[in-house]
């Protein structure tokens, strides 16, 4: 197990660490041997430039672990046998002191510079001197870290570099769980190590486990993004809503009906209320199978919930009741979305003009095709009238 979980008790025992910029930083005095508290410093005579943070015990992101020792003289550290490594930190806190720069856009800098280099491991061990100096990077660096993990394929790296970021409560951007998507191979074995890893973290938000399954999915790995989800339902975690609308959608556009219904059953009994991207999903996706009877179903259980109906509810209800030639109740639907002042794309114009063509109302069919074409583009739904899953 990459990292234990006493350290990650001991780092959440503290104070969350703040992210620094040059204004925020302050001349202190310290003695030669000085001990960091939460709330104070010793000081002596003897003077050093220091930042100010808040004191982790200890980090359990990386196999080294070093102590910062300061010194009246120097920014060296005892810990850090990498000359370059401490004559660049040495430049970064002299830069703090002077340069109108922040520390963290130093800091950046240098990792991107490593990274552009291809010295991945050495971008590692700074960020690892960073951390034990109390230093937490900006959500950019950390893609760029990320980036340059999953394209030497180290999912060591990955998991250390995300946990971090975790650790700091940094937030991510969507690239970064793509980069974890793209680093686990299918069949992968490190993968169920690193979910375990991040779910023994102290309980991280559900909208980073959801990412995570997102980004798989979207990355074309169905069967691992199911598998994470499993994970997480047996640990500590309990899936919410976001989750389970997620999972519907992955198990729709793989076919699995079935199990797709199973799920959403499954979220009705602990407790999550489906809301209308949830049955939207479920219409959606029987539509595709043929279930016209059980569309009908969960449309009216839909509205008997208080739930309103939007465009891609009726969709997909005028599209699958005209598919099935029951071109009268796609008509209906029609007529009553209009009536809900939800204005009709031009899918379902071509929808109901094909179905009933289909049928032999040729002149209905034509009537429509004739509304159709006199719509101006406010009379026609936009992009904005359309919800995606999640």
């Amino acid at each position: 197990m990459l990292f234990p979980s006493r350290s990650f008790r001991q780092i959440l025992s503290c104070t969350k660490a703040t992210q620094l910029t040059s204004r925020t930083l302050s001349c202190h005095s310290v003695s030669n041997h000085f001990y960091p508290t939460r709330r104070n410093h010793f000081c002596s005579q003897n003077q050093i430039i220091f930042i100010p943070v808040v004191y982790f015990w200890s980090s359990p992101l990386f196999v080294i672990a070093s102590k910062f020792v300061g010194s009246c003289q120097s920014f060296s550290t005892k810990a850090s046998d990498n000359e370059e490594e401490e004559r660049v930190l040495n430049e970064i806190f002299a830069a703090i002191e002077t340069a109108p720069r922040s520390a963290s856009e130093i800091c950046t800098a240098h990792i991107d510079k490593l990274c552009k280099s291809g010295n991945i491991s050495a971008a590692a061990r700074f960020l690892k001197t960073l951390h034990d100096k109390h230093i937490f990077i900006s959500s950019r660096t950390y893609n760029v870290l990320l980036a340059a993990a999953c394209e030497k394929n180290d999912t060591v790296l990955i998991s250390q570099v995300f946990s971090d970021a975790i650790v700091s409560s940094t937030t991510l951007p969507s690239a970064s769980y793509l980069y974890i998507a793209k680093s686990f191979a299918i069949g992968c074995t490190d993968l169920h190590r690193f979910i375990k890893n991040i779910l023994e973290l102290t309980l991280p938000s559900m909208n980073v486990l959801n990412s995570i399954i997102s980004a798989f999915a979207e990355s074309r790995k169905s069967d691992q993004a199911l598998l994470i989800f499993d994970q997480i339902k047996s640990s500590k975690h309990k899936p919410d809503l976001i989750t389970y609308n997620i999972v519907l959608h992955i198990l729709g556009c793989a076919g699995h009906v079935d199990k797709m219904l199973h799920e959403f059953s499954s979220m009705k009994e602990a407790g999550i209320f489906p809301d209308v991207i949830s049955y939207n999903t479920l219409l959606n996706n029987l539509k595709k199978a043929g279930r016209v009877d059980m569309c009908t179903s969960y449309f009216k259980e839909m509205v008997d919930n208080g739930i309103q109906p939007d465009l891609l509810t009726y969709s997909a209800l005028i599209d699958c009741t005209g598919r099935a030639g029951n071109v009268e109740e796609s008509l209906r639907l029609f007529s009553e979305m209009k009536a809900r002042q939800i204005r009709p794309s031009i899918y379902i114009y071509r929808s109901l003009v094909h179905n009933l063509n289909r049928v032999g109302k040729l002149k209905l069919a034509k009537s429509l095709l004739e509304e159709m074409k006199a719509c101006s583009p406010s009379d026609l739904a936009s992009t904005e009238d359309f919800k995606s899953y999640s």
